[in-house]
């Protein structure tokens, strides 16, 4: 069995080992830390080394697999089990219950409600690296969806009271009142190291009220989850039926304003939607009907839009564009302008004949590096999204915008011809910089074209 420095040695260093496995230094860094070279990335080792598979088994991660307790230790009212068999125990917060999903991490240092409230986190539970969460509380104002759609939270502190003009509740009766449960007390650090290395894991929270824990019922059922990949999510989260929006962004001292004089009608298809996106139409000038994600394309253009805008939302893309995709391609072959943000990048994508991906672990947070092809300016965006664009896959008349700055991923296409444009980041800045607000207007200024 070799060495993970042999390996590279034979490779012909760290950066040449990088470029044939198509990742950065910094994942070469990862793996002499780790002693160790996930599984994914040995048939490129072995065609490049001509070694055998023996020779690599020693650069496998192995899991960490916690004992299971035959007693719950003192003072723990809360447990997290991953689908690897390690067990987490901590401080149980908010609602009490049991909910299995993926488990994700989210580097963002403000904006907890607005990510809780997020629709792309359907099907997830949230280990947060920053560990003051709670200490500005909630308000009916920072939220992006009429509920939370996180299945659960990790925290590092515990939640204290909140220190917040602007607060009306505290997390814990917050999430109580929206049956979310929390953990805290929990090490976020090592947990989203774990995910950074080994992928995102399936897991379940456990709150119980009678502080009663079944661990093997727990793993059976962290394992028995079925996972993001080929399932359709934004069903679950979309609107029910169509309905108009005017309501404009949040001012200090002003609140929410409304638009009463748009220019361009918007159609906005809901996989999703955060409702600062909406504000964000509705600022730049657009008066907006929102559809459901199952809407045709029949449907969309039987309102004579100017433009049709594709949202964010969570769940595999190719699950989603089973139904979505014909609807966004009678849209392009009808010349309306397309903008699409997130799963709304994904499906343009797809629509356009584009393949898409699962990342090992995603990218979500509100300081997230990217940066724009043609005028070469870095953006810093908030992001929350677990697949991506392969932009090997982008047919012709179709190009690349924008990459990430920290793992060279897709993050934005063009298709000029088409009218159509998408970032895979959060222009709306809900968590996060406004460095992106810009897109909204060039959506404005392709409708004003393509109506002159």
């Amino acid at each position: 069995m070799r060495s993970v420095e042999d390996i590279l040695a034979l490779m012909g260093g760290a950066e040449a080992a990088a470029a044939q496995c198509q990742v950065g230094t910094e994942a070469i860094r990862k793996w002499r830390q780790a002693k160790s070279i996930p599984a994914k990335h040995w048939p490129a080792v072995l065609a490049a080394t001509g070694l055998s598979l023996s020779d690599l088994t020693s650069a496998a991660p192995t899991p960490q697999e916690t004992p299971m307790p035959d007693q719950v230790p003192e003072g723990a009212t809360a447990v997290l089990v991953l689908d690897d068999g390690s067990v987490h125990w901590g401080l149980g917060f908010g609602a009490h219950g049991t909910n299995e999903a993926e488990i994700c991490f989210n580097t963002g240092l403000t904006g907890y409600q607005e990510t809780l409230t997020d629709p792309s986190y359907a099907g997830q539970i949230i280990n947060f690296t920053f560990p003051h969460i709670g200490i500005v509380g909630t308000n009916p104002e920072d939220m992006e969806a009429a509920t939370p759609v996180a299945r659960g939270l990790i925290v590092k502190q515990d939640v204290t009271e909140p220190a917040n003009y602007r607060a009306t509740l505290h997390l814990r009766e917050w999430l109580k009142r929206h049956g979310v449960p929390g953990i805290s007390g929990l090490d976020t650090r090592a947990l989203t190291a774990r995910i950074r290395d080994g992928g995102a894991p399936n897991g379940v929270i456990s709150f119980p009220a009678d502080g009663r824990f079944d661990i093997p019922a727990l793993l059976a059922q962290a394992k028995a989850w079925p996972g993001l990949e080929g399932m359709d999510l934004a069903k679950e989260v979309t609107a029910r039926q169509a309905y108009h929006w005017d309501e404009t962004c949040w001012s200090w001292g002003k609140g929410f304003g409304a638009q009463k004089a748009p220019t361009h009608r918007v159609v906005a298809l809901d996989y999703g939607a955060k409702r600062n996106i909406l504000r964000c139409l509705a600022d730049a000038g657009c008066d907006v009907t929102v559809l459901p994600a199952t809407a045709t394309a029949e449907e969309i253009l039987r309102e004579k839009p100017d433009g049709v805008f594709l949202s964010n939302g969570p769940g595999d893309p190719a699950a989603t564009g089973a139904y979505a995709v014909p609807a966004i391609q009678g849209v392009l072959a009808a010349k309306v302008p397309v903008f699409g943000i997130c799963l709304g990048h994904q499906l343009l994508a797809l629509a356009l004949g584009a393949k898409t991906y699962k990342l090992d672990r995603g990218h979500r947070g509100a300081n997230q590096p990217v940066q724009d092809l043609a005028t070469g300016k870095v953006e810093i965006t908030s992001q929350n999204h677990g697949f991506a664009v392969d932009p090997k896959s982008l047919p012709e008349g179709v190009v690349v915008t924008h990459v990430s700055l920290f793992d060279g991923t897709n993050e934005g296409i063009a298709a000029p011809a088409r009218r159509a444009f998408s970032v895979q980041y959060h222009p709306e800045a809900s968590p996060g910089p406004s460095d992106s607000h810009y897109l909204f207007h060039r959506f404005v200024e392709m409708m004003a074209q393509a109506k002159a």
